[in-house]
């Protein structure tokens, strides 16, 4: 897979194991009761830092990473990190190689197919695919 194909790829782990775990993500160790999607955008996301050390690019990614843990709904903080994953993925074959890697081992899938589908792992809200759908409050 390409660089831009893997970041648009690892956006929902990564913003599970943001959401889940703040900017403790970086730095936490494996958690056994954690989902395979947070552990697994754990493990992106400390990967890509690993590959950031010392590298021009490793205080935006952090702050990235900082920003998005403290406004974990925000879509601005959101985009400003996966900015930073596909500035790195861009810059290291190496490092889209890796990540590619892991998600092929990933237990996680999701697919959705035909008019009106929906896949997803965690819901907290409400999904409607009718057209004519009425959402009272």
């Amino acid at each position: 897979m390409d660089a831009l194909t893997v970041a648009g790829e690892i956006a929902p782990y990564v913003t599970a194991a943001v959401g889940a775990y703040g900017t403790a993500v970086l730095t936490r160790a494996a958690d056994a009761s954690a989902d395979a999607t947070v552990t697994l955008g754990q493990r992106i996301l400390q990967r890509i830092r690993g590959s950031q050390e010392g590298a021009e690019g490793s205080d935006r990614f952090d702050r990235a990473v900082a920003e998005a843990a403290e406004a974990p709904g925000d879509e601005d903080f959101q985009a400003m990190l996966r900015v930073q994953i596909k500035r790195a993925l861009l810059a290291d074959a190496e490092l889209t190689a890796d990540i590619t890697r892991l998600l092929s081992q990933s237990p996680v899938s999701f697919t959705a197919s035909g008019d009106g589908s929906v896949a997803v792992q965690h819901n907290s809200g409400v999904i409607s695919t009718g057209s004519n759908a009425q959402i009272q409050r």
